[in-house]
């Protein structure tokens, strides 16, 4: 059994349990359960039942996946419960005794260099944001992508969203935590800054997500592809055969000839409805947000470019054991390689102060992300992505 089959067994456990389900685990990797009869109703299931989670089902059970409709049918059971939560994670905090050596094997500037300014313990929020992508072609897959940023400083947290997830729902019933006072905290986001992150950091992440199945879309359809040309190919060359037969017959040449016109009308017709078939289309809906609270130790670095300096703070999680990869300012990204622009030292990642397409004029993206500052191109933005709301 999966990592993933594993955990939505657990899900579907814990949430059954929750709404008043009889649930008992059986072999191999299957839940049996006594539900009420809204509960069966809603999940479209008798009030007695087998679920099988795994390939191997157990007897008389029903199978149960993330690329099946059971994410919808357990999205119908929540309602509007469960979209958004809050924990407080009452973690202890080491001291950070080289935070010299955690940056280095941490920040990586191509342009610029920096010093390590004061530690001092600190409070910060995550967000973490849970996506639903379906992709639809010749095939459908579906997949959940999470999400998350420090708001105290940006960054992204695909390195430790994981661990914050596991953490959250392990001590998400710990009574008495310790709740900071609001003016420690970072605060949030608007909707607006919110909205703008999120669609710069969420195609990256989408592509990495759907590389496999793309790469199978691609082998398929370079497949279909090259059995339509050889087909066709075969037809024309016999076509030809015929054409070259009857160059001194003026009647039986004008009927190759025509022949030859129609299959290469049928072969461009096949082509475009192969490319019909394997058009791809992605829509993106956001599922749920976690707002994770917890201490941290906040590294504070100078970092210098030519003439120019600016201050800014990595948070160290004592979760992860791991400091914020500094932020891109612009794209979010998930890779750790950052330079510095000379205009207003914005922190980016080298393809977001690449050159213009047009103009050939590198330029910073976070200064200029509307257009080129030079030739006023516009930048491209991500149209083959659909985001829609759950």
């Amino acid at each position: 059994m999966s990592e993933s089959s594993s955990s939505f067994r657990d899900f579907a456990a814990r949430l059954l349990d929750y709404e008043g389900v009889l649930v008992e685990r059986i072999e191999p990797e299957g839940l049996e359960l006594l539900a009420p009869a809204p509960v069966a109703q809603v999940l479209q299931i008798p009030e007695l039942a087998r679920l099988g989670f795994a390939a191997e089902l157990p007897a008389s059970a029903e199978r149960v996946g993330l690329e099946s409709d059971w994410l919808e049918r357990f999205g119908h059971l929540l309602g509007e419960r469960g979209h958004t939560a809050r924990v407080v994670l009452p973690v202890a905090l080491p001291q950070l005794t080289n935070p010299e050596r955690v940056v280095e094997h941490t920040v990586n500037l191509q342009n610029a260099v920096y010093r390590v300014g004061g530690v001092t313990p600190a409070w910060t929020r995550y967000l973490v944001m849970l996506f639903r992508v379906t992709a639809f072609s010749d095939e459908k897959r579906d997949g959940v992508i999470k999400l998350g940023f420090n708001l105290a400083n940006g960054s992204a947290l695909d390195a430790v969203v994981d661990g914050l997830l596991s953490a959250a729902m392990e001590m998400a019933g710990v009574k008495d935590a310790p709740v900071p006072a609001p003016s420690s905290l970072p605060p949030l986001w608007t909707p607006a800054q919110l909205k703008s992150r999120v669609a710069r950091a969420l195609p990256e992440r989408i592509e990495a997500h759907l590389a496999p199945f793309l790469k199978g879309m691609q082998r398929r359809l370079d497949r279909d592809l090259q059995r339509v040309h050889d087909y066709f190919d075969d037809l024309r060359a016999e076509a030809l055969l015929r054409l070259q037969k009857h160059l001194t017959a003026e009647k039986e040449s004008a009927r190759d000839r025509l022949r030859l016109e129609a299959i290469a009308r049928e072969y461009e017709a096949k082509v475009a409805d192969l490319q019909q078939k394997y058009a791809l289309r992605v829509d993106v809906a956001w599922s749920q947000t976690l707002e994770v609270v917890m201490p941290v130790q906040r590294v504070e670095l100078l970092i210098r470019r030519r003439k120019g300096e600016r201050r800014i703070t990595l948070d160290w999680n004592p979760l992860a054991r791991k400091l914020d990869i500094p932020p891109c300012e612009y794209s979010y990204t998930q890779f750790p390689v950052r330079v510095v622009c000379d205009d207003r030292l914005h922190l980016i990642s080298p393809k977001s102060l690449s050159p213009c397409a047009s103009c050939d004029k590198a330029y910073c993206r976070a200064c200029h992300p509307l257009q080129c500052p030079k030739c006023h191109r516009k930048e491209g933005s991500t149209t083959a992505i659909k985001f829609g709301e759950d």
